[in-house]
């Protein structure tokens, strides 16, 4: 076995490039996937992110971690979990990604017509109201 960054050959039971140290992809795998910073997450937010936010960060699913804060807000100590929840909500960022893909984009508008521009014609029991032609 070889490494793939620097090319030494390894032996079969390293873990890591005793050269420059890449992993060799054998071993453990993380517990779970993290990101790289822990920030609040503006597209799963229901209330202000929060736990969508802490979902992401640890790898989990948001419905258990919106739970496990229900659960905190209370027992053991009655509030506990509201007050982390308003500190975390003024500690954690937004979401960078997030806030990028939701900028505001602007509403193409329209020219404003006057009602001389129509003409109205009658037609049976109703008016036809149809752009007049110049």
């Amino acid at each position: 076995m070889f490494c793939t960054r620097c090319g030494i050959e390894l032996r079969e039971q390293d873990k890591f490039c005793c050269e420059c140290g890449t992993s060799t992809g054998r071993g453990s795998p993380p517990p779970f996937p993290r990101t790289q910073r822990l920030s609040r997450s503006v597209r799963d937010a229901k209330i202000a992110g929060v736990c969508a936010g802490f979902a992401k960060h640890f790898g989990l699913d948001v419905t258990l971690v919106r739970i496990i804060w229900l659960i905190l807000s209370v027992w053991p100590v009655p509030l506990f979990g509201v007050i982390a929840y308003i500190v975390a909500w003024i500690v954690m960022p937004k979401d960078q990604d997030a806030v990028a893909s939701t900028s505001l984009q602007p509403i193409k508008s329209y020219p404003k017509t006057s009602s001389r521009a129509f003409s109205r014609t009658y037609i049976g029991s109703a008016w036809r109201i149809s752009p007049r032609l110049n």
